[in-house]
């Protein structure tokens, strides 16, 4: 009877955490396990979007990863990316917390102005940056060639489109900014006393203080950061439509990519086969691929997330 009694207790209560994860539960699966596994099962289908999908086996990863040309310079172009511009942002980011830290006077004019051009919207701070990086009429490559200084052709240069780029999302650090600044305060100023005590330099406070101190939000930036670089699709595009020239209208396909492929990334191909060539399948398997480097490299950060902590242990 009291084995009866304590298995009824445990269906309840195993009942109840169901019921309040229910919520949960639901929106994994809606949101995420449906669409996964509805990604995988086309990427083996030939499917158009008008007519019903039939098994095609292998072909469209054989397509996506033999055939497409576009497939291997939009890889390299987002790994290049994810590397070179999240860790600058992040360096960026946490240099710019540290300064606005240090200032005595003016701290909120500072704060603000570095947070304005994380509000522009994308569209328009491309076309602004766009407008300023020409090679013949931008006001940057005019002050360039004024004092000698080569001016690069930015956006126009398959060689510096990805550092044209980059700039632009130097440019909008803001919200790194406040994230580090936030966590820059919260460091015990005690430890920062006991450090000075002991005869510690500057730059051993911070890396022996600071940086123990701050290595979670760290690892959250360089995450949240991988995972936003993998979906980088807006700016790009309109980097490249600008500086190609190309007026956009009815009857009329932009290849994304311009200069040479240089700006295309894989979330411009999912959207180029899935809804401008309504080739459903390849655009599922370059989505599988994105998902797959997403997981790779958050797996990769959260198991070297000791590497962060720099103090030396």
């Amino acid at each position: 009877m009291s084995t009866i009694t304590l298995a009824s207790k445990r269906r309840r209560a195993a009942l109840r955490t169901v019921a309040f994860m229910s919520p949960w539960l639901i929106g994994f699966a809606v949101f995420f396990a449906y669409p996964l596994i509805s990604t995988v099962y086309f990427s083996f289908m030939h499917y158009d979007g008008f007519r019903p999908p039939t098994w095609s086996g292998t072909k469209n990863w054989t397509y996506v990863f033999k055939d497409y040309p576009f497939f291997w310079p939009a890889l390299r172009n987002t790994l290049w990316l994810v590397l070179v511009m999240v860790s600058l942002r992040v360096v960026f980011g946490l240099g710019v917390g540290l300064l606005i830290t240090k200032i005595k006077t003016g701290t909120g004019v500072f704060r603000t102005l570095f947070y304005l051009p994380y509000l522009a919207p994308p569209v328009a701070a491309t076309m602004a940056f766009a407008f300023l990086l020409n090679p013949g009429t931008g006001p940057v490559n005019s002050i360039l060639d004024r004092i000698g200084i080569p001016a690069p052709g930015w956006f126009n240069d398959p060689a510096w489109s990805k550092p044209a780029l980059t700039l632009l999302a130097l440019w909008g650090v803001g919200d790194l900014m406040v994230i580090f600044m936030a966590a820059l305060l919260d460091v015990p100023q005690e430890q920062y006393e006991a450090a000075e005590l002991d005869g510690a330099s500057a730059w051993q406070r911070f890396r022996y203080v600071t940086l123990p101190n701050i290595s979670p939000i760290i690892l959250f930036a360089v995450v949240t950061g991988v995972i936003q670089t993998m979906q980088y699709y807006t700016q790009p595009l309109i980097a490249g439509k600008v500086a190609s020239g190309v007026i956009q209208g009815a009857g009329t396909q932009f290849e994304p990519g311009y200069p040479e492929k240089s700006t295309l990334t894989l979330p411009q191909l999912v959207y180029n086969l899935g809804f401008q060539r309504f080739d459903y399948g390849s655009a599922c398997v370059v989505a599988l691929v994105l998902f797959a480097l997403s997981m790779a490299f958050t797996a990769f950060l959260m198991r070297r997330r000791g590497g962060l902590n720099l103090a030396g242990d």
